[in-house]
């Protein structure tokens, strides 16, 4: 009987920088792989190494452009799959199209569902992630997903530089309560809510109302899974300030930052955006008050479970 070989990791185009964090931290490097586009547009992925009988990783998180990511990834896996790979997970950083996980109004794709069909059908055997925007997109993969969390890695930041005694944690609106509940427990700090309603009749505004919960004279942590254009975290700050909080932090698994975030971000009163680095911040940005942090250690962690046939779940125990 073969001895088991080494997990080989492989990394797409999308965000090399965290696929290599990866690596170092598993003590081994990537494997080579040619990826090129054509003239049309069209990629082609080939591997300078043997991957039978192989644990493969993949890692590409889908940031901008999101849909040649999600394609490159896909190629990638169906050439692990005609190459006789043993195992193939997808390492997603950040899941594309996470927020279109359900139908608001008729003829609507569930685009989330769609995507975990096209993993599947790629080749993939499981999908490792980190802070799904919806807990159910998990069960639209038909096989194992570990859902990672990176509250433990933002939450002890936070906890570190701010006096606790003085911090509340803020919900930026009610379906991230749950989200901000972990918080709270991990930090000792009160809740807050900001209620939050979105113009009808201009596309995009969002509108902060009133805050539920003791702001005044406290430093506010406002928690989310992910930044976009900033214009539901920005109304939100601007929300506790007009409640007399003292100082306003924003902390975030994923910095999608699309424009305009850039100048939400630069022209808000918020101290501190603390993002993770499962989607690369962009360096145009420029801005002091951005800080990245690594989550490489816990991707890291997970593939080793996985490939020992180890408990990815002991990784959950510090949400």
């Amino acid at each position: 009987m073969s001895a088991l070989r080494e997990p080989l990791l492989f990394a797409g185009r999308s965000h090399p920088e965290l696929a290599e964090a990866i690596a170092a931290e598993l003590g081994t490097t990537l494997v080579p792989t040619k990826a090129v586009d054509f003239a049309n547009g069209e990629i082609y992925v080939r591997y300078h190494a043997s991957v039978r009988g192989a644990d493969c990783f993949v890692v590409q998180s889908h940031t901008a452009p999101i849909n040649k990511a999600i394609m490159e990834q896909l190629i990638m896996v169906d050439a692990l799959k005609r190459a006789s790979a043993r195992s193939i997970t997808v390492i997603v950083p950040f899941y594309g199209y996470a927020r279109q996980d359900r139908k608001h109004s008729g003829r609507e794709p569930i685009s989330a569902r769609l995507m975990a069909d096209l993993l599947k059908a790629a080749g993939a055997h499981r999908i490792l992630t980190v802070d799904l925007h919806a807990d159910q997109i998990q069960g639209f993969f038909d096989g194992p997903v570990d859902h990672l969390f990176a509250m433990p890695v933002l939450a002890d930041h936070v906890g570190g530089r701010v006096d606790r005694d003085r911090l509340t944690v803020v919900s930026p609106d009610a379906g991230r309560v749950r989200v901000a509940d972990g918080w709270c427990d991990r930090l000792g700090a009160p809740l807050a809510i900001v209620h939050k309603r979105r113009d009808k009749d201009v596309a995009h505004k969002v509108t902060a109302h009133e805050v539920v919960g003791e702001v005044r004279d406290r430093v506010c942590v406002l928690v989310d899974d992910m930044i976009d254009t900033g214009g539901t975290i920005c109304a939100a700050a601007e929300a506790l300030f007009a409640q007399g909080a003292r100082d306003v932090i924003v902390a975030a698994t994923h910095g999608v930052l699309s424009d305009p975030a850039a100048d939400r971000l630069k022209n808000s009163a918020v101290s501190e955006f603390i993002f993770t680095d499962t989607l690369p911040v962009p360096a145009a940005l420029g801005l002091d008050k951005v800080t990245v942090l690594p989550v490489a250690p816990l991707l890291a962690s997970a593939v080793r479970e996985i490939h020992r046939n180890g408990s990815v779940t002991r990784l959950l125990r510090g949400r």
